[in-house]
């Protein structure tokens, strides 16, 4: 397993290593003692699957107060996912990472309680998976917006098909202090 840092201090960017032959091949999606070994010991209580189709564009969701840390990947396809930074005093508050995960790189993104978390499906549909460190909340549930010119994330899509949810969530500088993280 190789555990890459990203430019936002706590999302991680995990390479399983993956075994194959004329079989297929195998590879371990998560091994709690092997990320403990570089500082990641997370406790799932929660599993979600999604489905999007091409140019579906989730996010940005979060939950505060009960965040969720999220260990993500794509089972079927291709998204470009993203992490922002919404921790109120954090110096990296704002900043956001983005990568690319596939079936085919196998490639897991951790990302931290405390971040907005949203991704566009590039493969015509695209199967993710979450394990999360908490239930879902309804009274938690938040979002910031996608395309929010203060973030300026650089998505691969412009006119991306969206909930109503996301299409009508606030720019992060709208969101009341008391409905975002503080750093610690």
């Amino acid at each position: 397993m190789k555990v890459i840092p990203t430019a936002l201090p706590g999302c991680l960017l995990i390479e399983p290593q993956v075994f194959g032959d004329d079989r297929g091949l195998f590879f371990e999606s998560f091994n709690h003692d092997k990320l403990a070994a570089f500082g990641l010991s997370p406790h799932f209580v929660q599993g979600n699957v999604s489905r999007s189709s091409r140019g579906v564009l989730r996010g940005l969701h979060y939950q505060w107060p009960k965040p969720q840390g999220k260990f993500v990947s794509v089972t079927e396809g291709e998204v470009w996912d993203v992490a922002v930074d919404i921790r109120r005093g954090s110096p990296t508050f704002g900043q956001w990472e983005g990568v690319v995960l596939s079936a085919e790189n196998r490639r897991h993104f951790w990302i931290p309680e405390g971040f907005a978390h949203g991704f566009v499906a590039l493969s015509e549909t695209a199967v993710f998976s979450y394990l999360c460190t908490a239930t879902y909340n309804s009274a938690a549930d938040a979002s910031v917006r996608w395309d929010d010119p203060a973030l300026a994330i650089d998505w691969p899509i412009t006119t991306p098909t969206l909930s109503s949810k996301d299409a009508t969530a606030p720019l992060l500088a709208d969101v009341p202090e008391h409905r975002l993280p503080q750093y610690a």
